[in-house]
């Protein structure tokens, strides 16, 4: 069993809400609770104590209706006889709104807030289960590690994908309009009509981007019951779809939670029972099928370092070459979107595609939060063969993920093979190079990006940026404008990043990492196919320019940025702070 992060939260996992409910000492606690109406008299201090978490914000489309499906867990779980605590959580970031100015750098180091906020909420105010209600790109992962930090009996619930918008679209449809516009072949009033139409309802944007990722990666772990990924948010009320209500499928999983965590109490199921090395295996066959987002790899990984079970980000290309990619979701295919995929069987239906081309080691015996993958496998319907697919209609034998490797990324690179045209996986291009996404964006909306070139920009992994911020908005900028390039970063990637864009370079610039020495004019080559990556230079030429390198100054010293900078790992861990590491290896 891995070591508790604190004799606090150990003393929770063994006593649960007894360490709050219990003794006279608690009285003075007791009366709080029955002035916040938790309790309705002291006596009711003996009964179980459940915390809903929710990360309820106006702030974001994927979390304007949680306040709603907050309410009905709430009810759901009183109604069981537990003292209920509702808590809500902040620093819930919308990547699409943050994206293109400075905000975005918040982004990913707010996945660790969110989780020392649950740790905090827990810690302060024990429990004995709780249950997460969130969605969108990094709330998603927080919760997950929050889960196997703290290990005591939860479910993670989420609000649900959106519905495409008007003409099949979404939000990377709005984001290519943009480069579109910027190179004349689209009028201004256009985007404009784009932007007023591609996103209507309540959801995580529509597309298989990273908040729908991790959702359908949760039920593949185990962590999230059947439904969790791929039931839309909302339903249409009107023919035009301009009007909408929360979709009543959606309550309903969401009231299912409460039964989920009775059972987990009754039964004493934690997290760290259902997160092992195998289930992770699970997540990663599941997102090499489905064609996932990249930053998955970021979300599973440290995922996987907060359960303290080391896992080497080379054991993806060994999984990648055992998966068909059964599944292409928007934005590698513009026209499906996750309805369809629900309505054609959801996660279950690709896992029983998977399990029948029968390569990949996927495990669906393993323990769930709902029993085991097996139940929801053997009930699924078979694939349509075309949303999902199987046998000879696979859209590859293999994953839509790969890592590179080579001389620009000793410690690994990631690549969304699914989202790339057969006609770029080789691709030899000179070096054009920058220092920060906005000077690349300028760049590729200038016209000084052409065909033949790979764009490296640098300086924005997790310390250089830092924060590792997304690039959609240069790669989309590629695709708007119909450039042939390729794009290579110690950054990150958008879910909804299509093209030949290679992110998460390790060691990234700001730790010296062979990425910040490579120099305009440079002949760097690329194979998808073969899982490589060099600048095509002398291993004495690399050596002397990484001697000639300036250390490093931060970008941002002051506030939550700047510690964050100070402690934070390289993307090939996860992007974990440095004292997770320390749990590493204390489980198989």
């Amino acid at each position: 069993m891995k070591k508790a992060v604190n004799p606090g939260i150990e003393a929770i996992q063994k006593h649960g809400s007894r360490v709050v409910g219990e003794g006279m000492h608690m009285l003075p606690a007791a009366g709080l609770m029955v002035a916040a109406g938790v309790l309705g008299e002291v006596a009711d201090r003996k009964k179980k104590f459940v915390t809903v978490i929710n990360s309820y914000t106006t702030h974001i489309p994927g979390h304007v209706h949680l306040n709603v499906l907050g309410e009905k867990l709430v009810t759901a779980l009183k109604t069981k006889g537990y003292n209920v605590w509702y808590a809500n959580i902040g620093a819930a970031i919308c990547d699409g709104i943050a994206m293109g100015h400075f905000g975005m750098k918040y982004s990913l180091p707010s996945r660790e807030l969110i989780t020392d906020q649950i740790e905090s909420i827990v810690g302060a105010h024990p429990c004995d289960g709780w249950i997460g209600i969130g969605n969108c790109d990094k709330i998603v992962p927080g919760m997950l590690n929050a889960m196997v930090r703290l290990n005591i009996p939860s479910v993670y619930v989420s609000g649900g994908p959106m519905l495409a918008g008007a003409k099949n679209t979404d939000l990377i449809t709005i984001f290519e309009g943009v480069g579109s516009e910027a190179a004349g072949k689209m009028s201004p009033g256009h985007l404009e009509d784009l932007a007023n139409t591609a996103c209507r309802t309540c959801g995580s944007c529509a597309g298989m981007f990273t908040a729908n990722s991790m959702n359908c990666l949760a039920e593949a772990i185990g962590l999230a019951q059947p439904g969790n990924g791929t039931i839309p948010a909302a339903v249409w009320t009107d023919a035009k779809k301009t009007s909408w209500a929360i979709n009543p499928e959606r309550i309903r999983l969401v009231e299912q939670a409460a039964d989920t965590l009775e059972n987990a109490l009754l039964n004493n199921i934690r997290p760290l029972d259902i997160v092992t090395k195998a289930s992770i295996d699970n997540a990663f066959i599941l997102d090499l099928a489905m064609g996932g987002s990249s930053n998955t790899v970021l979300h599973t990984l440290a995922l996987a370092c907060e359960a303290g079970i080391a896992y080497s980000i080379k054991r993806i290309n060994q999984l990648a070459k055992l998966t068909p990619t059964v599944c292409k979701v928007s934005p590698s295919r513009p026209e499906i979107h996750l309805e369809d995929v629900h309505r054609k069987g959801g996660i279950a239906t690709i896992l029983k595609s998977v399990s029948q081309d029968g390569r990949a080691p996927l495990d669906l015996d393993l323990k769930t939060c709902v029993g085991s993958l097996r139940n929801m496998v053997e009930k699924a319907p078979d694939p349509d063969g075309d949303v999902i697919r199987s046998g000879e209609k696979v859209f590859s034998k293999e994953g839509g993920l790969a890592v590179l490797y080579g001389n620009i990324a000793p410690e690994g690179a990631v690549v969304k093979t699914a989202g790339v045209d057969k006609d770029m996986m080789q691709f030899t291009g000179r070096a054009k190079c920058y220092d920060s996404q906005e000077s690349a964006l300028e760049a590729i909306l200038k016209g000084k990006v052409v065909d033949g070139d790979v764009v490296v920009i640098r300086y924005e992994g997790p310390k250089g940026g830092p924060g590792m911020q997304e690039m959609l908005s240069p790669t989309s900028a590629l695709k708007g404008r119909e450039i042939k390039a390729a794009l290579i970063t110690d950054g990150r990637f958008s879910g909804g990043t299509r093209g030949l864009c290679i992110g998460h370079i390790s060691p990234e610039a700001a730790a010296g990492g062979p990425i910040a020495i490579i120099k305009n004019g440079d002949t760097i080559r690329i194979d998808a196919t073969k899982r490589t990556m060099d600048v095509d230079l002398p291993a004495q030429e690399i050596k002397k320019r990484l001697s000639q390198l300036k250390p490093f100054t931060p970008k941002v010293t002051g506030g939550w940025l700047g510690r964050y900078a100070r402690h934070v790992l390289s993307a090939h861990t996860g992007a974990v702070m440095d004292n997770v590491v320390l749990f590493l290896g204390r489980r198989k």
